[in-house]
C-alpha cells in the first residue's frame, strides 16, 4: 500500500519526501493554480523531488486538447507521470487511446459502474474522493467498499487510489474498507504517526531514564 502526497508545492514535497515513507505526489487543477509557476514547470520539478508516480489532471476544453495536452505533460517524464482523467463517457474514450502508452488514473469516481467501466477502459488506477462522497452521497466508505469489490470482480490490475481524506481515522476507515492506496495533504501525513499516548509514554520513559 502507497501514501501519497496531495499538492502541487514543490516545497510541500520536498517535506514528504524527506519522511523517507511518501511514495508519490498527486496534483490537480485547484492546486495546480495555488501553486507557483507554470503547469509544465511544476511537474517537472515534483518529478525531480518525488521517488514514484506523479499525477496531473487533463483540463482541456475538448477530447482531442485533452488527448494532446495528456501525451505533452507524460512527455515530461514519461517515467513518473501518471494522467488524471475525470471519469465521464466522453473521457472513457481518451483513457482506450491513451493507456496502451500512458499510464492513466480515473478521477473523480463517485460509482462502482464507473469504476468498472474504468477498467475495461484501461485505466491503472481508480481514485474515489471519501469524505466528499460522504458529504454529497452519504457513505464515503461504503463507496470504497463497493468500488475495491467491483476491482476484485473484474480481476482487474487496476488499484484504488483514494483521496479526499479528513482525518487519520478517515484514513484508516479507508485502507479496511478496500483502498489499495491513499492521498493525502502535508499536513495530515504529518499526523498519521504521532498520538497523545505515545508522546505521554515516551515522557514517562524519559522521566524514568533521570531517575
Amino acid at each position: 500500500m502507497g501514501i501519497f502526497l496531495d499538492s502541487a508545492s514543490v516545497s510541500e514535497a520536498r517535506r514528504a519526501m524527506a519522511l523517507g515513507w511518501v511514495g508519490g505526489i498527486t496534483t490537480n487543477p485547484t492546486l495546480m493554480a495555488r501553486a507557483e509557476g507554470d503547469p509544465a514547470t511544476i511537474i517537472r520539478r515534483l518529478g525531480e523531488v518525488s521517488p514514484g508516480p506523479v499525477f496531473y489532471q487533463v483540463t482541456g476544453s475538448s477530447l482531442a486538447a485533452r488527448e494532446d495536452e495528456g501525451r505533452r505533460f507524460h512527455a515530461l517524464d514519461p517515467d513518473k507521470v501518471v494522467l488524471k482523467i475525470p471519469a465521464s463517457t466522453e473521457n472513457m474514450a481518451l483513457v482506450v487511446r491513451l493507456s496502451p502508452e500512458v499510464p492513466c488514473a480515473l478521477t473523480a469516481v463517485y460509482s462502482g459502474a464507473q469504476a468498472w467501466v474504468g477498467c475495461e477502459a484501461g485505466a491503472r488506477y481508480v481514485i474515489p474522493y471519501v469524505s466528499r462522497a460522504t458529504r454529497l452521497q452519504g457513505d464515503g466508505l461504503g463507496l470504497v467498499t463497493e468500488i475495491a469489490q467491483v476491482l476484485d470482480a473484474c480481476e482487474s490490475e487496476a488499484e484504488m487510489l483514494a483521496a479526499s481524506i479528513k482525518t487519520p481515522e478517515e484514513a484508516i476507515a479507508t485502507l479496511l474498507a478496500g483502498a489499495r492506496h491513499l492521498t493525502l495533504p502535508l499536513e495530515l501525513i504529518l499526523r498519521l504517526a504521532d498520538h497523545p499516548l505515545s508522546e505521554a509514554a515516551v515522557a514517562e520513559f524519559n522521566r524514568a531514564g533521570r531517575d
